[in-house]
């Protein structure tokens, strides 16, 4: 179903918080203030690997306005971090592996202040050799960054004899795939405000992706019992998975309770970028093959991710990436090796997508190749080799069925670019038509046009063996609201307004009769990590737990006030009503049933709490639910400059049932944005483990003037008879496959293959011999 104002009637609703947001008066968690508060600053080493031979922070103690300066000895408990395991430390104290490595902390009265104390402290390095290629990090001799080597992880996925397989291909393809260091470059930087309350307890006001979480860590570092911990993280001006991860957090929370005092903490972008993790950026080696006929006969895959200085969640990604590494596809003989290694370049972490992008950009390149070798259409192509729905997971688990693949499939044909497609890989213009001719020489004998698509399987949830509970509470309030309460955060993606539109569904209320808590952790029941697309499912099967006992104590109440019978009544706007007559007054409305039952002592609350699906079997991080979705995209590419453009794209996504339909577009064209930059424009390149690039006016990310002139999102929303596990998340699905589709229309437009991210202008230009046949240009 195309997603526009005449499809899902009643649910383009605006945004709760879109007002405050598109005019500025939305507060941050970064924006807020305390009376007399401080500032926080952290001094950060400069260099990208050395031992600390001594920190001498006197002179910064003695300046006045100093209220405090903390070194590793500060640190009240265990001085590491990690949401996976702890492995980077809070402050260095013998050795620091990575340019951002926290040596020391500042509190001031002024950011001058404090900014200036770290230039007063003297700390004597020792330089040890840097090691700043993943290529070379476990060669013999290479120096160790941790007492267990410069291997954080190993992943393996086999099946069938996939060596063996390849003598039997008769059409090969081997290639090597570089995928960059993205930055997450979210709106509102990392940081928070840190308060020390007069009963002894600490309250953390710092944007983040998994507030209860971030209290665990934090009661570890601050030898504290977590009740004694209260964090609120929402709102979030953005997070893409770079939040997951504390940051601020453990300095801002020693130095209040340090000083007695509120400390304001708040990065710079330039801090961001040296201290905050990005993707990971990775080398894929695939040697794939193919019979006579088409069908997928063997598949090798080497990936090698460069995790940076420390773990993170490099052994998640890792595990994901070599999951998806063979795409929606059924291939007998596969033989898939993941390595993550350490370096001293900038920690990498979670992302939108969380390995997924490098591997499908990989194997759906592959897919293009292939099919350029068997003189077929790529996309006859893989529906020759789409699982089916019965097929196990990429793992060989159990997953659950859906006929998701097959109908992205079919629909995506539907496209208006769909006709513009071509013969793929045929060459330069082959296939392109007399239009795309037409409109190529009205820009220019030196603009070419292509059309690309590419298919996605995409794993949602954290996956088996990593805990993954749920749950939510729904209550009526004193007040008469139908309350809400998820221990999500919002950081952009429309929660406020999926959660609004899932309670009018299931009570049939008014807006005016929710009421939604979310993002602290004294105020609501642990949901698990906003992140792996999965609030939304988490949320719609809390909702399906937690309706039947609320009505039946609601109904039961009511009937009792009203003198009707219960089952004759049912909940809609303003309150309790008689059936059929929904559209007339309440018999009785919320407040007087709240009412009721606070003089009875018996407040109507319900909770639940249970598990995200996983498979029952299979290897760690192996997924349960997928989602399925296809990208056409329509690009330009110019010859003089090399540069590419994405003129359209069109999204066509298997997630179930769309809840929010202008959140579903929001997070789909927001996806598609960002993979915009992660394939023409955006690498945080590094020059022997220091960042080359620390602002927005060298690294670009796409602005709307470079974004597509339309994003056409179809849904399918059929799930099959039977599926009880409702919408799928779709905060990753449209950001994974657009890179393979735009570099598919590249092939054609230029004739040029494309195996390195983000696409180089200069290897356009070099690699074409585009005056060929052009007289003149003016």
């Amino acid at each position: 179903m195309l997603l526009n104002r005449e499809t899902h009637a009643g649910k383009w609703i605006i945004r709760p918080d879109g007002e405050d947001k598109v005019t500025g008066k939305l507060q941050y968690l970064t924006d807020m203030t305390a009376p007399g508060m401080l500032y926080g600053k952290v001094l950060r080493s400069r260099h990208a690997h050395a031992w600390i031979l001594s920190i001498d922070a006197s002179k910064a103690r003695q300046t006045p306005g100093v209220r405090a300066v903390i070194t590793a000895e500060d640190v009240p408990g265990l001085n590491l971090f990690g949401i996976a395991f702890p492995h980077q430390p809070v402050l260095c104290q013998d050795r620091v592996r990575y340019v951002g490595d926290a040596v020391a902390a500042v509190a001031a009265d002024t950011k001058d202040i404090a900014e200036y104390a770290l230039s007063l402290i003297e700390v004597v390095y020792e330089p040890l050799p840097v090691v700043d290629n993943p290529e070379t990090a476990l060669d013999e001799g290479t120096v160790l960054l941790h007492p267990e080597g410069n291997l954080l992880h190993r992943t393996s996925l086999q099946h069938g004899e996939a060596e063996l397989a390849f003598a039997a291909c008769a059409h090969i393809v081997e290639e090597t795939y570089y995928t960059p260091r993205q930055m997450h470059t979210y709106m509102e930087t990392e940081g928070g405000l840190f308060i020390p309350e007069k009963d002894g307890r600490l309250t953390v006001y710092s944007p983040t992706q998994h507030g209860y979480k971030d209290r665990m860590q934090l009661a570890r570092i601050l030898a504290m019992e977590e009740e004694r911990i209260r964090v609120v993280s929402s709102p979030i001006g953005g997070s893409f998975g770079g939040k997951d991860e504390l940051n601020l957090q453990p300095f801002g929370a020693i130095l209040a309770l340090r000083t007695g005092l509120p400390v304001h903490m708040h990065n710079s972008r330039a801090e961001s970028v040296i201290a905050g993790i990005k993707r990971h950026p990775m080398r894929i080696r695939m040697k794939t093959g193919t019979d006579a006929d088409g069908r997928l006969v063997a598949h090798q895959v080497s990936i090698l991710a460069d995790t940076g200085a420390y773990a993170t969640l490099g052994c998640e990604v890792l595990n994901f990436a070599t999951e998806h590494a063979i795409g929606p596809y059924r291939i007998p003989h596969v033989d898939v090796q993941g390595t993550s290694v350490y370096t001293n370049n900038g920690v990498s972490g979670e992302f939108r997508g969380f390995g997924g992008n490098q591997v499908i950009f990989a194997v759906e390149s592959q897919i293009e190749r292939l099919a350029e070798k068997l003189g077929m259409d790529a996309w006859e192509l893989r529906r020759l080799n789409l699982r089916a729905p019965d097929d196990p997971g990429p793992m060989g688990q159990q997953i659950v069925q859906t006929e998701g693949a097959a109908q992205v499939w079919s629909k995506v044909q539907e496209s208006p670019l769909w006709a513009k497609r071509g013969a793929a890989g045929a060459g330069a213009r082959a296939g392109a038509g007399a239009a795309a001719d037409a409109a190529d020489a009205a820009a220019g004998p030196w603009i070419r046009r292509g059309v690309g698509a590419s298919m996605v399987m995409h794993g949602a949830g954290l996956g088996l063996g990593i805990p993954d509970h749920s749950g939510g509470r729904l209550e009526l309030t004193p007040e008469g609201k139908l309350q809400a309460s998820f221990g999500f955060e919002e950081f952009g993606q429309g929660l406020y307004a999926a959660l609004t539109l899932m309670l009018q569904d299931c009570f049939g209320c008014a807006k005016d009769d929710i009421s939604i808590v979310i993002g602290d952790t004294d105020r609501v029941p642990s949901s698990g990590s906003s992140t792996a697309s999965r609030a939304t499912t988490m949320m719609w099967r809390a909702l399906q737990r937690l309706k039947p006992p609320l009505m039946q104590a609601l109904l039961t109440q009511a009937a009792a006030l009203a003198g009707v019978a219960a089952d004759e009544l049912t909940t809609g706007a303003g309150g309790i009503h008689r059936k059929g007559d929904e559209a007339g007054g309440p018999v009785v409305t919320y407040a007087q049933v709240a009412a009721a039952a606070e003089a009875a002592a018996t407040p109507i609350a319900v909770q639940t709490a249970f598990d995200y699906p996983t498979t029952p079997e299979g290897q760690v991080g192996a997924h349960y639910l997928y989602t399925y979705a296809a990208a056409v995209v329509e690009v330009e590419v110019n010859m003089l400059t090399g540069r590419v453009k994405v003129i359209a794209t069109d999204h066509v996504i298997a997630a179930g049932p769309v809840i929010n339909p202008m959140g579903f577009l929001g997070q789909i064209e927001g996806g598609s944005v960002m993979a915009l930059g992660f394939t023409l424009t955006e690498d945080a390149v590094m020059q022997e483990s220091a960042y080359v690039r620390h602002n927005l006016d060298t690294y670009l990310i796409p602005t709307f003037r470079d974004s597509p002139h339309t994003i056409r999102v179809d849904a399918i929303e059929e799930l099959p008879e039977g599926d009880t596990f409702g919408p799928r998340g779709v905060g990753e699905i449209g950001s994974v496959g657009l890179a393979p589709a735009i570099t598919a229309a590249v092939r054609q437009a230029a004739g040029i293959w494309v195996n390195r991210l983000p696409i180089s202008p200069e290897q356009i230009v070099q690699s074409i011999d585009w005056l060929e046949g052009v007289e003149a240009i003016d």
